[in-house]
């Protein structure tokens, strides 16, 4: 043996020997070989929501009623079944690359998928609308929900960047086109201006969203908020009686003019507002600090409160004696004579300011009965005084008794 393994000829009849062998053990890839499908093997499965594909030119038509997902129900050997569940290496599409304008049905169909499994799809047909393309350019309108607006603050006219966006879609879409607003979205309250991004809608006539496709879908829109502020002055108002021998002399404020906010029309019909001062409570100067009263529907007030210095003045209080009655009015054919008082004079206890009071004598005043249309008889008259401003009196007698006769003379 070791002889013949030594001749080089040996080896080279025993590989081809060999290599005859296995080429005859091997099947010929030609011929036809025979499945036997063992029993059981066969297996069934429904894969749900499995994703439409539509093929069409995408560029001219707008393709509308093909389903998102459909159902579809594979059979086969199991393996292959179970490979394509899981993988899902298939897709299901329609062919309308040579679709005309209008209404037709169409079936769904499957590639990709091994020709040892059959597929059943559920729906098998659709009916859908073909429609020309059409791109066309709208106007956005902002929008914004006004009650984000604070209080004492308004919103001016809007602003959309850019301004016009382009619409695509199926010409009777496109026609149905009634709204192209963008929404300004937010739940804070807005007291300055604002620019957000905001997503465009094209709504039809009935506020239902229509099937587009927007150019650019979002736009800045932004909206101007400002302060509503008007100045007017502050008015000051007196409440109850000054005190007795008191008179307010002055009443001032610290600021003259007060910065309110509110709506417009608010603004509009408010023309002032006012600071209460009870002199009823003031007996001396004094300065105190009191709130700004505001009216209904102003929502601010700057300053809220004011400085208020009040200036008084007590009276003094002075007698002037002595002062004659002076008779008027009566008719020349009757004379009078004052029975009471005897002295036929009347003392005034006045009350004034420093020397409005003090510095004031019988001269200053006027005493007197109004005897017109009087007759003879005796009678009780009222007495008047007539004195200078700014000082209070009072008679130590508010009425004379006197006697008319008839003049012999």
């Amino acid at each position: 043996m070791d002889k013949l393994m030594d001749n080089p000829w040996f080896i080279k009849i025993l590989a081809l020997l060999l290599a005859i062998l296995l080429y005859s053990a091997v099947p010929n890839s030609g011929g036809k070989t025979t499945e036997i499908n063992v029993p059981g093997d066969n297996t069934t499965e429904t894969l749900a929501d499995i994703p439409v594909k539509a093929y069409y030119d995408t560029e001219n038509l707008v393709i509308s009623g093909i389903p998102d997902t459909v159902e579809v129900t594979i059979e086969g050997p199991m393996p292959h079944v179970k490979s394509a569940k899981a993988l899902k290496n298939f897709e299901v599409f329609v062919d309308l690359t040579n679709a005309n304008i209008g209404n037709q049905k169409v079936k769904f169909e499957v590639s990709g998928l091994s020709d040892k499994l059959k597929a059943t799809i559920k729906p098998s047909s659709v009916t859908v609308a073909v429609q020309e393309k059409v791109t066309t350019e709208f106007t956005v309108e902002a929008e914004f929900n006004s009650d984000l607006i604070k209080d004492g603050y308004s919103a001016g006219q809007p602003t959309v960047k850019p301004k016009n966006v382009k619409i695509t879609g199926a010409k009777d879409v496109i026609d149905r086109i009634t709204y192209v607003k963008a929404a300004l979205e937010g739940k804070d309250l807005l007291d300055s201006t604002v620019s957000r991004e905001a997503q465009v809608q094209v709504l039809d006539k009935d506020l239902n969203k229509l099937n587009v496709v927007v150019e650019p879908a979002t736009v800045e829109v932004t909206i101007p908020i400002k302060s509503n502020d008007k100045t007017v002055p502050i008015n000051i108002v007196e409440k109850g009686t000054p005190q007795e021998g008191i008179t307010i002399e002055s009443i001032d404020l610290n600021v003259k003019e007060a910065v309110i906010s509110g709506t417009d029309d608010v603004l509009k019909d408010t023309d002032n507002v006012r600071v209460e001062v009870d002199v009823s409570k003031i007996s001396e100067n004094t300065t105190i600090t009191l709130p700004v009263i505001i009216s209904n529907g102003i929502t601010k007030v700057t300053p809220e409160t004011v400085e208020v210095t009040v200036v008084v003045k007590k009276e003094e209080e002075t007698t002037v004696s002595g002062i004659p009655i002076n008779i008027r009015g009566l008719s020349e054919e009757y004379q009078a004579v004052i029975n009471d008082p005897s002295d036929q004079l009347v003392n005034l206890l006045v009350f004034g300011t420093g020397a409005q009071a003090t510095d004031l004598g019988p001269n200053n005043f006027n005493i007197f009965i109004d005897l017109t249309g009087f007759t003879e008889g005796n009678h009780n008259v009222p007495i008047q005084v007539d004195g200078p401003p700014n000082v209070n009196w009072q008679p130590d007698k508010s009425s004379a008794k006197i006697t008319i006769t008839k003049d012999n003379a």
